[in-house]
């Protein structure tokens, strides 16, 4: 396989990775509401629909993760492309709860086989355990779909309506998703069973043969895996609830509904600042390190704002955004830097499976702790957040190959 410029794949990545998260992911946030009261559901019935597609997405995640170990994520990703114009597409006509859960169906399966987790698993078909910085990369991009997507679907939603936005989004992703996912560069398909790849070969240390980095010394492959999924699943669920509610919840906290949209787009620049920060690290810092303060950044900031009030509702968007782009990170170099390269994709789908059912359940679960607790739902969150660095503190970082 010729050596790739990590520029020429990176770039067209971090470029589809805004442009789907912000189509899907971020969407509900701002085009619930106006698709509940226009198709005459409930706004929690809109958010069911939401969760089915994270289901789905969890189902698909392991077989895509697969697919691009054997045959690279090029591809799966175009065929993503696709899925998300024609799930969008299908939103933007339906009638009814029916229409609009096979909808976020189709959108589902492209998020289990198009998000981070595909383009990780991409990187490193490429690279192996050379992808770190690609990871990285991917991810500083990546981080922006919130800024840029939460503004524009609100400007689309004022001027067209929510099937307007939809279908909009979903022209996006035929005329730049699925361009940019032709961009990638083709790989030979792969035996689960083969060896390294040249890439992998040409990134391990010359003096030495290559060899997948050692598991935590005080932990099993098992036990190493537990923590992980543990972690990869509170944290998605903090993300998750807060992509969904943020701007619900900074109201109920007594901002304005144009503050609290102003104060969500602070979380996406917030992510690339902390991704920044992670990528100026020395590369000899284990991935651990900086994933264990970032566990604590949601805590910080939630109880910050409580105590001081909605003023502080800037500190906590900048905290929060700030550790979950650290952790995002994380949920691609943890996996990678623990058990190597080989099988990366599918280890990395089934990792992240019980993390896509707390996806799912997000949106509901927090929505009814936020109209209980109202504003006080944050100590619900700060909680989980500190479980999550306690499964961090339990793994032990060992060495690694810092490439």
């Amino acid at each position: 396989m010729a050596t790739t410029s990590t520029r020429n794949v990176v770039i067209p990545l971090g470029l589809a990775q805004t442009l789907a998260w912000a189509s899907s992911y971020y969407l509900p946030a701002l085009l619930a509401a106006p698709m509940a009261r226009e198709l005459g559901l409930p706004t929690a019935g809109v958010f069911a629909a939401f969760s089915l597609a994270l289901v789905v997405s969890a189902l698909a995640g392991p077989v895509a993760g697969g697919l691009i170990d054997r045959h690279g994520g090029r591809r799966v990703l175009m065929g993503t492309s696709g899925l998300f114009a024609l799930g969008l597409l299908g939103m933007s006509q339906a009638r009814g709860l029916a229409s609009l859960m096979l909808a976020w169906a189709v959108v589902g399966v492209a998020m289990g086989a198009g998000l981070y987790e595909a383009a990780f698993a991409t990187v490193v078909r490429l690279y192996g355990q050379g992808a770190r910085h690609a990871i990285t990369g991917i991810t500083l991009m990546g981080g922006l779909a919130s800024t840029v997507g939460w503004p524009l679907t609100a400007w689309l939603e004022h001027h067209v309506g929510w099937r307007g936005a939809c279908a909009v989004w979903a022209l996006l992703h035929g005329v730049l998703g699925l361009p940019l996912h032709l961009c990638l560069p083709r790989t030979m398909a792969r035996d689960a069973g083969a060896g390294p790849t040249p890439q992998e070969l040409a990134t391990a240390a010359p003096t030495e043969p290559p060899r997948p980095a050692p598991a935590p010394s005080m932990s099993s492959p098992a036990w190493t895996s537990f923590l992980l999924a543990v972690v990869f699943a509170i944290t998605w669920f903090i993300s998750t609830a807060m992509a969904a509610h943020l701007p619900a919840m900074l109201q109920a906290a007594g901002a304005s509904a144009g503050a609290s949209v102003a104060v969500g787009a602070l979380v996406g620049p917030a992510q690339v600042a902390g991704r920044l920060l992670e990528f100026s690290l020395p590369r000899r810092v284990h991935p651990l390190w900086p994933a264990r303060l970032a566990a604590l950044a949601h805590p910080l900031g939630a109880v910050v704002m409580l105590l001081v009030g909605p003023v502080a509702a800037p500190l906590f968007a900048l905290l929060h955004g700030a550790g979950n782009g650290i952790l995002t990170i994380a949920k691609g170099t943890l996996p990678l830097v623990l058990f190597g390269p080989g099988g990366y994709g599918a280890r990395q789908g089934w990792l992240m499976l019980p993390a896509r059912v707390t996806q799912a359940l997000a949106p509901f679960a927090f929505g009814l702790v936020l109209d209980h607790l109202h504003e006080r739902a944050l100590w619900f969150t700060a909680g989980l957040g500190l479980l999550c660095c306690a499964a961090l503190l339990a793994l032990r970082a060992g060495r690694f190959n810092p490439a």
